[in-house]
């Protein structure tokens, strides 16, 4: 019996299938198509998913393919968000097509020992109490796998999700846009063009192609799956820009809808959901692809504790606690982005003027709306009832439980700063010593043996933490005078002592 089966092999699937791997589940994954698509619906990461990779050593090859670009956007509005100022060590927008992202992914999860079964669809998902099978329908014919658990990384259309009589609610798609992959000779200067008539965005790619996405208040009613050509697209363009920047060598013509949709819950007993099987929207400031890796990397190290018998079973339920909430602010702000960049009436375009306005004039908006964008305000903040180590402070200060970890840098670590030492999957337990001062801020301090106790409880043995002293050599929000802090596989803190006193 496997640990874990996950259906569909695309980015999602693929970032939760090589977590477990790196720990040695045992994990199978299947793909209804025969091979990856050769176009991307997604073209960029966002600073947070580039985080994610940073923390297993990945980052490098998506940043070297990349093209970085020190801005996001809010509803295509002109004025764009500014992510240079974001406290990362990514403060930019990777402009990288999805099957790159996919291939590179891929290619870790075969380094960590896992394969993909293509050409393999899920038929049904059946639960019983101390597992779950899946019919699969392969080349060969059909026969049925069984695992302890089953994850449906299997898109909007889940039959994991079907299978698991898992509630889909929300609104059906009553907006349409377009999207093409072509070559433009003379490309506009601005990365958007609207007006009265409709708007676009124009995102180069590092072959040569742009890709063009937008709306025009003739493209809105047209339905998604009508096939778009490159003469209408063509249109589309001229109409707003009144050129269509010498266009030609189409090589995808796509059209997206609005339709806003979030599972009901995100487990239902041997089943989970994750990616576009648990929330779908309006493809609105490129965070679907982001939201999805971001939903794996949550339920990786949850999944393997449990798996390997270091954690409860309901330690899954907190998944759905963490993630859930981020979803439906997801749903939230794509529906209010197609509002301001898919509607073109007189009011529509004063609103996104007025909005325009604030994002240029007050900086604190802007860098709200990036940390929002970007996934780096996420946080997630203990339940009701749980450890006063992680939701109490002595010493005035507030808890930094359940926050995201920035990537400290580190003086007297086995490596520069906070990331790196995330690297194997295990937890990190940081002794931060003031100053450089020996005390209270190390593993032999007051209060050590202790947080030494309170860290194994939480990581469920000993041999997954890591237990590093150091001195901070950077400076973030919230982070002076700690002493002694607890980080999570996935760089979100788990707990953390008392402020210093000192």
């Amino acid at each position: 019996m496997n640990d874990v089966v996950v259906v569909g092999a695309g980015p999602v699937g693929l970032l939760l299938a090589a977590e477990l791997r790196l720990v040695g589940v045992d994990v199978t994954v299947i793909e209804r198509a025969a091979a990856r698509s050769p176009h991307s619906k997604a073209l960029t990461l966002h600073p947070r998913s580039l985080e994610v990779l940073a923390m297993r050593g990945l980052a490098g090859p998506f940043v070297r393919e990349g093209v970085p670009m020190p801005t996001g956007h809010y509803g295509g509005l002109p004025v764009r968000l500014d992510f240079s100022v974001l406290d990362t060590r990514f403060p930019y927008t990777l402009v990288l097509p999805q099957l790159r992202t996919e291939r590179l992914l891929e290619e870790r999860l075969r380094e960590l020992g896992g394969e993909i079964r293509w050409q393999h669809r899920a038929l049904e998902v059946r639960q019983e109490a101390d597992g779950a099978e899946v019919d699969v329908a392969g080349p060969d014919g059909t026969y049925t796998l069984r695992a302890a658990w089953v994850v449906g990384c299997d898109g909007a259309g889940s039959t994991v999700r079907s299978s698991a009589g898992i509630d889909f609610p929300g609104t059906r798609a009553t907006t349409t846009g377009f999207l093409g992959d072509v070559v433009l000779d003379a490309p506009p200067s601005a990365p958007s063009v609207d007006n009265e008539h409709g708007g676009f965005l124009v995102v180069p790619l590092a072959d040569g192609h742009h890709r063009i996405a937008g709306t025009t208040g003739e493209s809105l009613a047209i339905p998604a799956d009508q096939p778009l050509t490159f003469e209408e697209l063509r249109g589309y363009v001229r109409q707003v820009a009144g050129t269509d920047f010498g266009m030609r060598a189409p090589r995808w013509l796509s059209r997206f809808g609005n339709a806003s949709r979030q599972a009901a819950r995100y487990r239902d007993g041997r089943v989970l959901l994750a990616g576009d099987a648990a929330h779908m929207h309006m493809p609105m400031g490129g965070q679907g692809l982001n939201v999805g890796l971001q939903d794996a990397f949550n339920l990786g190290w949850k999944l393997a504790a449990v798996c390997q018998g270091r954690a409860p079973e309901g330690l899954l339920d907190t998944y759905h606690a963490e993630r859930h909430p981020v979803g439906a602010a997801l749903l939230e702000s794509t529906q209010a982005q197609t509002v301001l960049g898919a509607t073109y009436t007189a009011d529509a375009r004063a609103l996104r003027s007025v909005f325009g306005r604030l994002l240029a004039a007050h900086p604190a908006v802007n860098r709200q709306f990036a940390g929002e964008l970007s996934a780096l305000d996420v946080a997630y903040r203990p339940a009701a009832g749980e450890g006063a180590g992680a939701g109490e402070q002595g010493g005035g200060g507030h808890s930094l439980a359940g926050t995201r970890a920035p990537d400290l840098g580190l003086d007297g670590a086995p490596e520069p700063s906070l990331y790196p030492l995330l690297a194997d999957g295990r937890f990190v337990l940081l002794h931060l010593g003031p100053g450089g001062d020996a005390g209270r801020g190390t593993a032999d301090g007051p209060g050590a043996a202790d947080a030494r106790a309170a860290a194994e409880a939480i990581a469920g043995s000993a041999d997954r933490i890591r237990t590093v002293t150091a001195r901070p050599t950077t400076t973030h929000d919230g982070w002076a005078g700690r002493s002694t802090v607890l980080v999570r596989p996935d760089g979100h803190v788990a707990w953390d002592a008392a402020l210093s006193s000192r």
